[in-house]
Formats: C-alpha cells, structure tokens, sequence
C-alpha cells in the first residue's frame, strides 16, 4: 500500500521504498555513540555524513533513553538540541525529527525547525507531547515502552508480548488523535529493547507483519541498530556480549529481517551500511510478491 507520512509542511512517500532516519545523538552518555557528537561542529558534520549516506530524515536527541539513564533537565535538553536542529533547518531540505518525552522540547524544537517529534513513551510521560505536535502540523512516532529508562532493565516480562505492544500502541494513537495528531502523522514504533525480554525482542521481530496487519492505517518503524539483545546474541565463548561497536552485522540482519516482514522506517546508526541492506532485502521482497 502506498501512502504519505504527512510531516508538518511536506509529506514523505511511505511504501515505495523503506525510509531511513538516521540517529543524531548530541548528549555525552548515549550506550554506543555517547560523547562523539556533542559539540555543535561535529553534530553537523555527522548530520551532512548521515544525509549523504541516505538518511531520508536525521533524529536529532539530547537525552540519553538506554537502560539506567538519567534524566536531564528540560533547560539542558533543550540547550542541546535546539541549536542544531535550527542549524539542519537553514541548511538542508532533509526532515529533522528531535528525540524527546517532553512537551516542552517538543515545543522549542518545532519552532526551531524540527517537522517530527520521536516520543519513546509514546505519550505516557507527558501527554502534551501530542499538542504540540498537533499545533505545529508535524509528525509523531510513538514508541512502545514500559517503566523508564532508570527502571525497564529491572521490570519482569509480560507475558504476552505482542497483546501488550497492540493494546498500549492504540491506547497511545487514541491519546494523539484526541489531541488533534491527525491521523496520517502518526507513525507507531514496537520499541524494541525497552522493557522487553531477549525472546520478545526476537518475537516482536519475527511477528512484525501481524503488527503491521493490526494498525494498517499507521506506518511502522524499528530501531534495532547497535541494541544489547544483538550483542548477547554475539556474545563470545566466555558469555561477554558483543560491545555496541561489534554490533553492525548484527544489526543489519535484523534490518533485512524487519525489511522482509514490511517495516517502513528503520532507525540506525550506520547509515550507508543499512542502506545497501535494504536495496537487497527490498530487491528480495519485491521478487517474493
């Protein structure tokens, strides 16, 4: 099915190819990139590296969500991210999307220049995100997750995985568009790694199709680039998990895989490499029907 992604003053065409965000992170803490690209110059030059590699959008986050992260200040997230993302805006055509659960950044990034706000709460932490977002006309990915960042490494799993990502997924949509998101803003994001065991990370991926077949109104984004399950996956002959850097090839199989089921956005760090991953497993999945 094709259709548009309606990001404030344009629309991204979803279904004709797999889109690519590629991940800016301008904070000193982030699990495998953290420290590299926060200062103004090099999160630039990053951005200009991520375009020309294919990037179709650059998500621009000021505040560490890996597992135990802490939280920052609205004053410091916003510090972080607002130069840079009016700096993208002056200079490239390329959407900007900025990485953030609150409403408050959300808001200065709009009025910077940002067309899409990347929520990994999907609104729990702060339903305002949505009116924000509702008055710029931009758009919005909601990203299941459970507990915070400081606490979803020490939840106990659900039991059913899949049940628990469809039910809080539409809960979330139900909130936006109560707020006035409009529908085809909306972009919905499984949330793989937060809060979520080994197999259900590895469930959530192989049974991506009957998440997409569940919202087929939404378009569907993963994000599985450098994650610890692929580096437990890799793990050695003494159980030491792969570091993030060790990570590529790892995740570039779950990209086809995602690829294959029908995802429409992917999130990655590497973006040349995702690139040429998904023009194989597209040129595969076209063949297939």
């Amino acid at each position: 099915m094709r259709r548009a992604w309606h990001i404030r003053d344009r629309s991204l065409p979803i279904g004709e190819r797999t889109l690519i965000m590629g991940i800016l992170n301008v904070t000193p803490d982030s699990f495998s990139d953290g420290g590299q690209f926060n200062t103004f110059d090099a999160a630039l030059a990053h951005a200009d590296k991520l375009i020309s590699e294919g990037a179709d959008i650059i998500d621009v986050g000021g505040e560490s969500t890996r597992p135990g992260g802490e939280s920052i200040s609205i004053d410091e997230e916003i510090r972080r991210v607002v130069p840079i993302i009016e700096a993208l805006a002056h200079r490239t055509d390329t959407p900007v999307s900025v990485d953030t659960t609150k409403s408050e950044v959300a808001r200065a990034a709009l009025d910077a220049g940002a067309s899409i706000v990347n929520d990994i709460s999907a609104l729990r932490f702060d339903f305002y995100v949505a009116d924000a977002v509702a008055r710029a006309g931009a758009g919005l990915v909601l990203m299941h997750s459970r507990g915070t960042p400081a606490t979803m490494h020490r939840l106990p799993p659900v039991a059913d995985i899949m049940h628990e990502v469809t039910h809080s997924l539409r809960a979330s949509i139900n909130m936006a568009e109560r707020r006035g998101v409009a529908r085809e803003s909306i972009v919905i994001d499984p949330g793989i790694g937060f809060g979520k065991s080994q197999d259900q990370n590895l469930e959530l991926l192989a049974k991506l199709d009957q998440l997409i077949a569940a919202f087929p109104a939404y378009p569907l984004l993963i994000g599985t680039s450098r994650k610890s399950f692929i580096g437990r996956i890799l793990a050695d002959s003494s159980g030491t998990p792969a570091p993030a850097e060790a990570r590529l090839h790892g995740t570039l199989a779950t990209i086809t895989a995602s690829v294959l089921k029908g995802a429409h956005l992917i999130r990655v760090h590497d973006v040349k490499a995702a690139t040429e991953t998904i023009r194989i497993a597209e040129a595969i999945r076209e063949i297939r029907g």
